[in-house]
C-alpha cells in the first residue's frame, strides 16, 4: 500500500524520472495510487507524492473521468490567468491562493502506453498544472510569493510539529 509522503520528504523537490515500462507493475502502482488519493480524499496524485521518481500523475476530478498521465509534456498554456485556493496532499491543512493559467494542452501516455493530446480548462486544468509540477520538483507554495512562502512554511512546521 503506498502512502503520501510530506513535506520535508527530499523526493518532492527532486525532477522525476520517464516511465519505461508500461507492464503489470505499472498498473499495480497506478491502482495503489488511486487508493492512495482517494483515501487522502484529493482529486490528482503525483507518482514523486508516494515516494516514486517517476513521471506519472493521476487526476480524478468530479464532472471528469479518472485520467492517468504517463511522461507528460505541457505543450500549451494560456495567456489568461486564474486564482484558486490549492491545497496538497504532501501538505495536510495548508491552502493558498495559486496563480496558474487558465487552460492547458498537455501530452502524455496512458497506462497502456497509448499517446494523447488533452486540452483542459478550469479545476481540471489547475489539477494537471498541479501535479505536473511535483514531476519537476517544484511545490505549490514555490507558486506564492516569497514572504507568504516562508510564513506559510513556518505555520506548515508548527502545525505538524516539524
Amino acid at each position: 500500500m503506498l502512502e503520501v509522503v510530506t513535506y520535508g520528504n527530499e523526493i518532492l523537490e527532486q525532477k522525476a524520472e520517464p516511465v519505461t515500462e508500461f507492464d503489470e507493475q505499472l498498473a499495480e502502482t497506478i491502482a495503489q495510487m488511486f487508493e492512495a488519493m482517494k483515501r487522502d480524499h484529493g482529486i490528482g496524485l503525483a507518482a514523486p507524492q508516494v515516494a516514486l521518481k517517476k513521471r506519472l500523475f493521476i487526476t480524478d476530478v468530479e464532472g471528469d473521468k479518472r485520467r492517468v498521465f504517463i511522461n507528460p509534456e505541457i505543450i500549451m498554456t494560456s495567456p489568461e490567468l486564474s486564482e484558486y485556493e490549492e491545497g496538497c496532499l504532501s501538505f495536510p491543512g495548508l491552502y493558498f491562493v495559486v496563480k496558474r493559467p487558465a487552460s492547458v494542452t498537455i501530452q502524455a501516455y496512458n497506462e497502456k502506453g497509448k499517446p494523447f493530446t488533452l486540452d483542459a480548462d478550469g479545476l481540471l486544468a489547475r489539477v494537471i498544472q498541479h501535479e505536473y509540477d511535483h514531476l519537476e520538483g517544484k511545490l505549490f507554495i514555490d507558486r506564492i510569493p516569497p514572504m507568504r512562502r516562508e510564513r506559510a512554511l513556518l505555520h506548515y512546521r508548527r502545525l505538524v510539529k516539524m
